[in-house]
């Protein structure tokens, strides 16, 4: 039987706002009260958390399992994250706080990922160079002010992105890849589930 639920994906960013098959609803603006700094830096701290306990707890061969051909192991993702930090979000903002309407450079996610081999990297040292660069992050997102989120560049395939854009995706890139890893260790226990299979879905 295959494992009907969660479905790992495929290597692509996941930052879209639609679900593959397009059915997804996204509110208008106006739906949605915008949130603090504060209240950005709570969830990320939250998600921080989540990841690193996911990874912390689950074993070397589960780390570097791969649920498909081309899908990422949890230590691929985890790596993901890092340099998603590093070129996608507090890079970004820490450009549009030095500069006046920056160019933002755009990144190959599957090249930088296979430069990187994290899937044969220790997975607590993965988790260490993650929760520095996370860290860090969070104090840049500290020092903003609310005018700090007005400030924008330009991005090649997106147009023009604001502070505010980024700080807003950066919670939503975070569960996007944390469902992602959650996804995997799904698929990774669920040949062991026996007859449980048939609660699948419960």
């Amino acid at each position: 039987m295959r494992f009907p639920a969660l479905r790992p994906r495929r290597r692509r960013d996941h930052r879209d706002t639609a679900e593959p098959d397009g059915t997804r609803r996204i509110p208008p603006l106006d739906a949605t009260a915008p949130l603090t700094i504060a209240q950005i830096g709570r969830l990320l701290r939250s998600s921080t958390a989540a990841i690193g306990g996911e990874v912390g707890a689950a074993s070397p061969d589960l780390l570097s399992w791969h649920p498909a051909p081309g899908e990422w192991c949890v230590k691929e993702v985890l790596g993901h994250l890092i340099e998603a930090d590093r070129r996608g979000f507090a890079g970004r903002v820490q450009l549009l706080i030095e500069h006046a309407d920056p160019e933002l450079p755009g990144w190959d996610q599957g090249e930088v990922a296979a430069a990187r081999h994290d899937c044969d990297r220790d997975a607590v040292e993965l988790l260490h160079e993650f929760v520095a660069g996370r860290d860090a992050g969070l104090q840049l997102l500290a020092r903003l002010t609310v005018r700090d989120l007005q400030r924008s560049g330009r991005h090649p395939k997106v147009g023009d992105l604001t502070v505010g854009d980024i700080v807003n995706e950066w919670v939503h890139h975070d569960r996007n890849h944390l469902k992602q890893l959650l996804a995997n260790v799904q698929a990774y226990v669920w040949p062991q589930m026996g007859a449980a299979q048939g609660f699948s879905g419960d």
